[in-house]
């Protein structure tokens, strides 16, 4: 597949997700219908904690603010420019203090 795509920062629609206080929302930017391997997301997070078990392996990039990933071995801290890599598997809660990550998956279609 040869094709290439341009996500300006201005025109990418966030939908809110999660439940309870705070505030988190994704954009999808690759999913399955782009690619058959990856898949890439926008996140941000803002005092809402999502609680889940990745069902795929997760690459974590922080771009803006404090991101905390809290697992049953600890928690991780980022700030902008910190990477963080996620197994397969892994339960955990994404949470943030005006935080911007992008997050890459592989595999794309893990629901399948």
């Amino acid at each position: 597949m040869n094709d290439v795509r341009l996500f300006k920062q201005g025109s990418i629609a966030m939908t809110d997700f999660g439940e309870g206080p705070g505030i988190a929302s994704k954009a999808r930017l690759i999913g399955p219908d782009s690619s058959q391997t990856m898949g890439a997301y926008f996140c941000t997070f803002d005092g809402r904690s999502i609680e889940w078990t990745v069902q795929y392996d997760e690459l974590i990039v922080c771009l803006k603010g404090l991101f905390r990933l809290r697992t049953a071995e600890g928690i991780y801290e980022l700030e902008p420019g910190d990477a963080l890599w996620v197994g397969n598997g892994t339960a955990l809660h994404y949470e943030g203090e005006s935080a911007l990550v992008f997050m890459a998956i592989s595999p794309v279609a893990w629901r399948r």
